[in-house]
């Protein structure tokens, strides 16, 4: 079984590369994140066309995932139990051939120490806990999506200048290991030990020519999933196509 996930930075504008990308590829479920639309505009039926049921939590503009399967979507669960219909659109779990599948996008932070700032920082505690009152570690869970954290120092194309920015400060990097600890495995770094790839470029200033990236785009899994994966990596083709979007996807391979 595949599991990949992809920012996908507006469905509607990226959804040739992305049934380009899915052709040959065998994924069975890709979870999606910015797809920056409303549910009326999601692009339901092109997605069945080509084999894809879907569960969506779309918001206008920016925001936005959703869950493609091949499989059966059961148990539906749109953003944390305790947001209203106001509350931005960032998270999405659902249910796939056994598989809790917990699809994210972590608020960005904007600038350190704002509003904005605060508000990630109090969603990575909202997340945790999530898992504590929702999941089983001994259960096969998978969370996934943009997290827009960079875990270590090999997630930084330059430690040395990202070190205390956002992305990578010590608040963020323990925020998000407070929801590691819950019995996540990083299966990116499980499979590939000591490398250094990114998932992520800016458009500016050169980034992806340059190889100056950031690895923000997790698949992380429950023990006793992660035990079962084969093979996981970031597939960098996507972002050397014309107008891509800023993010690579990331795929994951389990027996099962």
């Amino acid at each position: 079984m595949k599991i990949a996930t992809w920012n996908v930075n507006s469905i509607n504008i990226r959804m040739p590369q992305m049934i380009g990308w899915l052709e040959g590829k065998d994924i069975d479920v890709i979870c999606l994140q910015e797809t920056k639309t409303v549910d009326e505009n999601f692009p339901l039926e092109a997605l069945k066309d080509v084999g894809y049921n879907a569960a969506f939590l779309g918001q206008k503009s920016y925001n936005g995932v959703a869950i493609l399967s091949k499989h059966p979507i059961e148990d539906v669960h749109k953003n944390f139990f305790d947001d209203d219909d106001e509350s931005p659109k960032r998270m999405i779990a659902a249910t796939v051939n056994g598989i809790r599948i917990v699809n994210t996008y972590i608020p960005n932070g904007t600038e350190l120490w704002t509003d904005k700032f605060t508000f990630k920082l109090d969603w990575l505690m909202r997340l945790r806990r999530y898992f504590d009152e929702h999941c089983s570690a001994e259960s096969d869970v998978v969370l996934c999506g943009d997290f827009n954290v960079a875990m270590e120092e090999l997630d930084v194309w330059n430690a040395a200048q990202w070190e205390g920015k956002l992305h990578f400060t010590k608040t963020e990097r323990a925020a998000m290991y407070n929801v590691k600890q819950w019995g996540f495995v990083d299966l990116f770094r499980k499979m590939n030990r000591g490398a250094q790839e990114f998932s992520w470029w800016d458009y500016r200033e050169g980034a992806w020519q340059r190889n100056r990236g950031l690895r923000i785009d997790h698949i992380w899994a429950s023990p006793s999933l992660a035990a079962k994966c084969t093979d996981c990596h970031i597939d960098k083709s996507p972002r050397a196509l014309e107008k891509p979007s800023d993010h690579a996807p990331v795929v994951a391979e389990f027996n099962k």
